[in-house]
């Protein structure tokens, strides 16, 4: 029952927090005590009640249960507020445009919502509360996601520009240094004894002396090891950074081609690697990775777009948070600006 309550709680926090405001054609309520409104944006009012739902909301995501620390508190304050307004904004300039919410897609969801809580009291006893409320949230929440959609898409990139993002951005076409390696693993039972992982390091030492002599690397692995890769003489591929244990990375590191490690130790047991061969980082040719870099130039030319729009729908409105008037420059990214609503 408690968690009912929580997913009910939640479900209307939700509600509040995608609705922008309550959109009143005359402004804010001229009876409302001046605390009972957060924000004013272009005459639609956001109450004080939907700034602390929207917090708490943002609260519980961010630092669960947890009060987060004060001085996270305020920009956390100004980060809620400055969605609220944003989202009055983009949902007028979505009305301006004629975007309606997807019906279908509303609807869906409405029913994945009746479907998970029918047979529960409580959601039978709150449904009527909570459905109009949410229904409601849920269309503008597709409204202002269509309007974003549409205004990330951005234009095929010139080939000037291609060239330029590829050639500003080397570390994203660069492929990483690959090792070729080899393994030898005497695998141990995470559960034996101490004696048995110390027998398996005498083994592991004994075979490297007898690659120093001069040893098949490959035969010794067909033998001994209790990989995979011991069909194909321990031959494990090419790897590169990252895809190793840090421990066993930082040694490998400093060995160089035809090197044979001392026995190191793996949580499957003990492990004998011999660096085969090291291929140095390569920037790819732009004609390898154009589809690649023409997507990445897509995806950071549609944030623009998106933050530009945030940015000239703010300096176009008269926004008031807390009694106080906000004017967004026309270069503010849309997010910051706002002062804290309480």
């Amino acid at each position: 029952m408690t968690r009912m309550k929580r997913t009910l709680a939640g479900l209307a926090a939700a509600a509040w927090f995608l609705a922008p405001a309550c959109l009143a054609a005359n402004g804010p309520d001229a009876g409302s005590s001046p605390d009972a409104v957060a924000a004013v944006v272009d005459g639609a009012a956001i109450s004080a009640q939907q700034f602390e739902v929207a917090l708490a909301a943002a609260i519980r995501q961010k630092y669960y249960h947890r009060q987060p620390p004060e001085d996270q508190l305020a920009a956390l304050r100004r980060e809620v507020t400055d969605s609220l307004v944003n989202r009055v904004l983009l949902l007028k300039e979505a009305q301006r445009l004629g975007i309606r919410a997807d019906a279908e897609q509303v609807r869906a969801k409405i029913a994945d919502y009746e479907q998970r809580y029918r047979d529960l009291p409580q959601w039978r006893e709150s449904r009527a509360r909570v459905l109009p409320e949410l229904t409601r949230a849920l269309e503008e929440q597709s409204a202002v996601a269509q309007l974003e959609a549409a205004t990330r898409v951005a234009p095929s990139p010139a080939e000037a520009e291609l060239r330029a993002y590829y050639e500003s951005h080397p570390e994203l076409f660069t492929q990483p240094e690959q090792l070729r390696l080899s393994m030898i693993l005497l695998k141990i039972d995470p559960s034996a004894p101490a004696a048995a992982r110390e027998q398996a390091l005498e083994h592991a030492r004994d075979i490297v002396k007898q690659l120093a002599n001069g040893a098949d690397f490959a035969g010794l692995a067909r033998r001994h090891s209790g990989d995979s890769s011991a069909a194909d003489g321990g031959d494990m591929g090419y790897r590169h950074r990252g895809m190793l244990p840090q421990g066993i990375e930082t040694v490998i590191d400093k060995m160089a081609p035809g090197a044979i490690s001392e026995p190191l130790r793996l949580l499957e047991g003990i492990a004998i690697f011999r660096v085969a061969e090291r291929r140095p980082a390569q920037l790819r040719t732009l004609e390898e990775v154009r589809r690649n870099v023409a997507e990445l130039w897509a995806r950071e030319q549609g944030e623009a777009q998106w933050r530009e729009l945030n940015a000239r729908l703010r300096a176009g409105a008269e926004i008031r948070i807390g009694g106080d008037r906000v004017r967004a420059s026309a270069g503010d990214s849309g997010t910051a600006g706002a002062g804290a609503a309480h």
